[in-house]
């Protein structure tokens, strides 16, 4: 799939931009070329290190920032795949700079739409975050508008050979920033208790793999316009303490600022719109030109439309982690993980 092509990567020196490019190095040994387009010197630099240029020429490092559109374009010529990882992706970050995050997370989905468009590129695939389902912090708001944008583009290539599509999934396990490592952290610091937000919290559960997964499962598949969504595992935040640090006390501190109680992936509203496609949900453009629902259903054999008012949350799910499960799952992707 990726072999003989040029991929590039927004955001490229992130969590998710390194296990991608492990991916990539790994499964498909002749891609032409993958470009890391970011902002930050001192990432670039660490990757260069991790990927020695002698052993990978295919790798190229471009410093940029989505929101430089004419920057984003030159970085675009003889591209054929887009990954747009970039993003303001702090809760309270975005709350206390909401231009800066408007700036990052909208004008820059604008800038990589027009660079696609005028570079001819062919597969475009966006990152989102479940909170970008009704929103009710800036960051879930601006990637909403993101998500809607990329969809909408494919409405106005014209005649070219394009196809847009959004992958939205939850937390992501031991990802910078992320609860588990906060936990290991305070922990191994000799800390005497794990501070939770509310006891009923739950949140959904990926691995960064499964994430880049659905991404790779998008470029193959995507027909343009869906947002797809993984059928992944919900756990509850006093599981993650306890399977973490049994013998430390939690103490609910209360919900922060645009935080949720339990995190939304597909609203009752968006079922009607939203099919099975087996191992991933997609959620389909309400407002389509170049093709019907039907085209949708057709290009995935074997989908269906989930039932009107289905509700996918993280509190309604049907598969949970358990303290055991994640447990064996933190041993897997977080380098000397130990219960203590």
């Amino acid at each position: 799939m990726l072999n003989g092509k040029v991929v590039l990567i927004t955001g490229g020196t992130g969590s998710f931009g390194n296990k991608f490019v492990e991916t990539i190095l790994r499964d498909y040994p002749n891609v032409k070329k993958i470009v890391i387009y970011s902002r930050g010197e001192l990432k670039q630099y660490n990757m260069k290190q991790k990927y020695p240029e002698k052993d990978f020429p295919m790798l190229r490092y471009l410093i940029g920032d989505v929101r430089d559109g004419e920057r984003l374009k030159t970085a675009c010529e003889g591209v054929d795949v887009i990954i747009h990882a970039a993003a303001i992706k702090q809760v309270d970050t975005a709350e206390y700079n909401p231009r800066e995050c408007i700036k990052t997370n909208v004008d820059g989905a604008v800038n990589v739409i027009n660079a696609a468009i005028a570079n001819n590129v062919k597969d475009i695939v966006a990152l989102s975050t479940d909170k970008a389902c009704a929103p009710i912090n800036l960051y879930g708001a601006t990637k909403l508008t993101s998500d809607k944008l990329f969809i909408a583009a494919n409405n106005i290539k014209g005649s070219r050979d394009m196809r847009f599509s959004v992958v939205r999934y939850g937390n992501v396990m031991g990802s910078r920033g992320s609860v588990i490592p906060f936990f290991i952290k305070l922990r191994d610091q000799g800390a005497t208790e794990l501070p939770i937000t509310d006891m009923r919290m739950t949140r959904f559960n990926i691995s960064l793999q499964e994430g880049v997964d659905l991404v790779m499962w998008a470029l193959g598949h995507h027909l343009g316009g869906e947002l797809f969504i993984p059928k992944i595992p919900s756990y509850k935040i006093t599981d993650v303490a306890t399977a973490i640090a049994p013998n430390l006390k939690q103490v609910e501190v209360g919900i922060r600022p645009g935080e949720k109680l339990h995190e939304e992936m597909i609203t009752p509203t968006d079922s009607l719109n939203t099919i099975d496609i087996g191992k991933y949900y997609a959620i389909l453009p309400t407002s389509m030109y170049s093709h019907p629902l039907e085209d949708y259903v057709k290009h995935y054999p074997g989908s269906k439309f989930v039932e009107q008012g289905f509700y996918f949350a993280s509190n309604n799910n049907q598969d949970w982690d358990t303290v055991e499960t994640l447990r064996e799952k933190f041993a897997k992707v977080i380098p000397g993980f130990e219960v203590k």
